[in-house]
Parts: structure tokens; C-alpha cells; sequence
């Protein structure tokens, strides 16, 4: 882990959430109905209690979604997937729905989330919290020892947690090869199917996170390369999207995560960048694999992870009613691909959803869904432009705070495009003014700083 503290008695990110227009507080009309699903929780009638689920989540996390249980079965493996049954405690056509399709999804900042349900359902009573029997979307997906799907099934059932765990404990549990039975078999499934999706072309990006955390000495700005068993648990996710999108395109209707894949261009482009962060690209080898070669601690890889991102543009959400769309599948995946597992966090994934249930039901997509699919790629996009800016609003605000006082100070970086650099330590790609050529190694001075723009720049040294 690489980390930079920043000396500051605070960090005032109130200007960051009156730029974004965040909302605080829930209409009271909209709180009311969520206090009221809260008290009486539907539950359905389907009793999956008996699987010993368990949450795998970041430390701290209270919004809990999704709850698995892995076992070994004849010819491969059976993954149980319990997600969070938002659907059910969302009154249709109400001041709560209406009010989550106005914030689209939760919004984190370091000093409190702007949550897309009250946290008396997206903390609480929808929750999959331990030792709570809650209302849940359960897929049951069969898995070939080759990491193909085998079979699917979807339908609402009670689930039981036994345990919330987070990423650190199983990743330690993992190393010292003590993970609970639920999840013993997640390092040999998610391996399969890493390695599934590479051989499809996917492009798996271990995106350094950085995070910002008050401390009793101020804010302390982390910069940190994601767990193994982020991605072996990310990957059970993915499963369960493919699945879903396959089940609407199956029924002709539906919404799709979806993005092209990367043009021969920005490829060429990407080996450019490669080679003066000093990667070696051989010939041959995809994206995907050439990424999954990298240390995401190291801070050149880093920078070329955090380049391979921006080049894989276009991602968004495309609904259908009838032919499938022509750009259905999503490039970073290779597959086609549907947001279906994070619903207390995106509104998308409650609708998305509710389609799977009925298609593979043999019903017909409620009323309802059907006339909200169509409205929900632009409001994820544009609350997703505000979720974004959120984030890199705070990085970029703690990155200037902690540069300030180095105006002048000339830093070692590698060049990424004609207008931005990647610092080799601290781990910061900022624009940088001068005569610059994709790969080449450069001297940068620190030209600007500035906390309340939050904005960092450099110059050709």
C-alpha cells in the first residue's frame, strides 16, 4: 500500500456537494414510505434460510447487496447468489420510487454517502445483514470445470447471513488457507473465471483505489491496489450479469450494460503509453492479459491501468423492447453483460431485475418495468457524471492539498497522452503544459496546486 498523508486540520468537501446540487435529507413523504417497508418487510414465501450465505464487502459497509454461498457439485461447481429484494420495499409509483429515480444512485464522499435509499432500507430493513432473514433475488448458477455457465435460475426466496465479512479478513483468511465453507471454493472459482474471461478478451482492471479518511492528525489520502479477493468475489458478479442479460435477450426485452470494445487505434495507442511507462506489451497477448501481468501497487502500473480505463469509453445502458440492440455487448466484459447485483446502490439493477424475474418466470414484464426501462439510461448517465464527479472531486481536492506547499518542486514522470503525466511517486496523474510525445521519461515541476479549484498542474521542467 502506498500512502500519502495530508497534513490538514480538515478537508471541507460542503462546496463539492453545493456544486453537485446533492440532496441531503429525504422528502418526508419519500422517508415515510421507506420507514413504513421497514416495519413491514414482505417476505416471500419461498424459505432459503437453510443456505449458510455470508457478505463479503469493504470494511464498515452497511449497505449490504449481495450475499454468497459456493459449493462443489458433480461436473463443477454451484454458485448461490442472494441479492438485496429492493423491488419489494419500493412502493410503485410512489414519492420513494420517485424520488430514487431523481438521485439514480449512492454517491460516497469521505465525510458521509448521499445514499440512493434511506439508510432505514438501504442500512436496515433490505439489508442483507447477519442473523437477518431478509427478502432476496436468489440465482442459482451451475459452473462447468471450464467455467461455463451450465444452468440458471432466479426467483425470490427468504435468505439468512450468517456472517458479514470484509475484503481484508477473507483475504488474510484466504492466505493462511482458513475461509469459511461458504466461501472456500471462491479462489478456485474466481480464478476459472478470470482466466474464462481473458480467453474471451475481457479486460479486468485492478484500479489502484485511493480513499480519503479523517484521522485524529487530519486526512490521510490512501492509495491502494485491490485485494485478490475483490476480483474472485467481483467475478461472481459478473456471472450473474451475463446470466441476466442472456434471460432478457432470451425474452426480447430488457436493459444492458453495454461498451464497445477498444479500437485497433487506442490499442496502438495503449503500447505507446506501455512503453514509456516501461510495460512490456508481447506480441500477441491482449488487453486483458498483458494487464493481469501487472502489480497494481506498482505506481508506473498503476498509471497504466488507470490509462487503459479511459480508453475503454462508451460504456452506458441500453434498454430494448423487441430486437436486440446492436452494440449489446460490453467490452470489458466480452459478453453481454446487465447491472442486476448492486440495486440498494444503482436504481437500474431494481428494474433490470424485475425483467429476469418475469422472463424467466414465463410472465410478462410488469407494466411498470417495461415503461421504465426505456428512461433509465439517461438517468443513469446523468447521475452517474455526478457520482463520478463526487469522487474524483474529493481525490483531487485532498491531491492539492497534500502538493500545495511543493510548488516548484520537479518530479520524475513518464508521459501518458500531449497533455497529462504520471507521476512515478507519489502516484498522481495531473495535465502537464509543454512540448510532450506519448512515452517518453520526463522531468515535471509542480506549477499549481490550488486547494479551492481543486486542481493540480505541471510544466516541462
Amino acid at each position: 500500500m502506498v500512502t500519502r498523508r495530508v497534513f490538514a486540520s480538515a478537508l471541507d468537501f460542503s462546496a463539492l456537494r453545493a456544486e453537485l446540487h446533492l440532496p441531503a435529507d429525504f422528502p418526508a413523504d419519500a422517508q415515510a414510505q421507506a420507514e413504513a417497508s421497514a416495519r413491514n418487510p414482505v417476505l416471500p414465501d419461498l424459505d432459503r434460510t437453510d443456505i449458510p450465505f455470508v457478505t463479503i464487502d469493504p470494511p464498515g459497509s452497511k449497505d449490504l447487496d449481495q450475499a454468497v454461498c459456493l459449493e462443489r457439485r458433480d461436473g463443477g461447481y454451484r454458485v448461490y447468489y442472494a441479492i438485496a429484494d429492493v423491488y419489494a420495499a419500493v412502493p410503485a409509483d410512489g414519492p420513494l420510487e420517485a424520488e430514487t429515480w431523481r438521485r439514480g444512485q449512492t454517491v460516497y464522499l469521505p465525510d458521509g454517502n448521499v445514499p440512493l435509499h434511506p439508510v432505514e432500507l438501504s442500512e436496515g430493513a433490505a439489508s442483507l445483514l447477519p442473523d437477518q432473514v431478509r427478502a432476496a433475488v436468489l440465482w442459482t448458477i451451475d459452473v462447468t470445470p471450464q467455467g461455463d455457465t451450465q444452468a440458471v435460475r432466479v426467483e425470490r426466496a427468504r435468505v439468512r447471513s450468517r456472517a458479514q465479512l470484509a475484503y481484508p479478513g477473507v483475504q488474510a483468511d484466504c492466505d493462511r488457507g482458513a475461509l469459511p465453507d461458504a466461501i472456500a471454493l471462491l479462489p478456485e472459482i474466481g480464478r476459472l473465471l478470470v482466466e474464462r474471461g481473458l480467453d474471451r478478451g475481457a479486460i479486468n482492471l485492478p484500479m489502484p483505489e485511493q480513499d480519503v479518511e479523517e484521522t485524529a492528525d487530519g486526512w490521510e489520502l490512501t492509495l491502494r491496489a485491490p485485494l485478490p479477493v475483490e476480483e474472485w468475489n467481483a467475478q461472481i458478479s459478473l456471472l450473474t450479469g451475463v446470466a441476466a442479460a442472456k434471460i432478457m435477450l432470451a425474452g426480447g426485452v430488457g436493459l444492458l450494460r453495454t461498451m464497445p470494445a477498444p479500437s485497433l487505434e487506442a490499442i496502438e495507442k495503449l503500447k505507446v503509453a506501455a512503453a514509456g511507462l516501461g510495460i512490456e506489451w508481447p506480441a500477441g497477448k491482449s488487453v486483458g492479459r498483458v494487464i493481469a501481468g501487472l502489480d497494481p501497487q506498482n505506481p508506473r502500473a498503476a498509471a497504466f491501468i488507470d490509462h487503459t480505463a479511459d480508453t475503454l469509453r462508451g460504456a452506458g445502458y441500453t434498454a430494448f423492447d423487441g430486437t436486440p440492440p446492436e452494440q449489446s455487448e460490453h467490452g470489458g466484459v466480452a459478453a453481454t453483460y446487465a447491472h442486476v447485483t448492486a440495486p440498494l446502490r444503482r436504481l437500474a439493477d431494481r428494474y433490470a431485475t424485475e425483467a429476469a424475474l418475469a422472463l424467466f418466470a414465463g410472465r410478462p414484464v410488469p407494466a411498470h418495468v417495461r415503461e421504465s426501462l426505456p428512461k433509465l439510461p439517461e438517468v443513469m448517465a446523468e447521475t452517474g457524471r455526478v457520482a463520478n464527479a463526487a469522487d474524483r472531486g474529493a481525490i483531487d481536492l485532498a491531491e492539492a492539498v497534500l502538493l500545495e506547499k511543493r510548488i516548484g518542486e520537479v518530479f520524475p514522470a513518464a508521459v501518458i497522452d500531449e497533455s497529462q503525466i504520471a507521476l512515478d511517486s507519489p502516484p498522481v496523474r495531473a495535465k502537464c503544459a509543454g512540448d510532450l510525445k506519448p512515452g517518453d521519461r520526463i522531468q515535471a515541476k509542480l506549477t499549481e496546486a490550488d486547494p479551492v479549484k481543486r486542481r493540480v498542474r505541471f510544466a516541462l521542467a
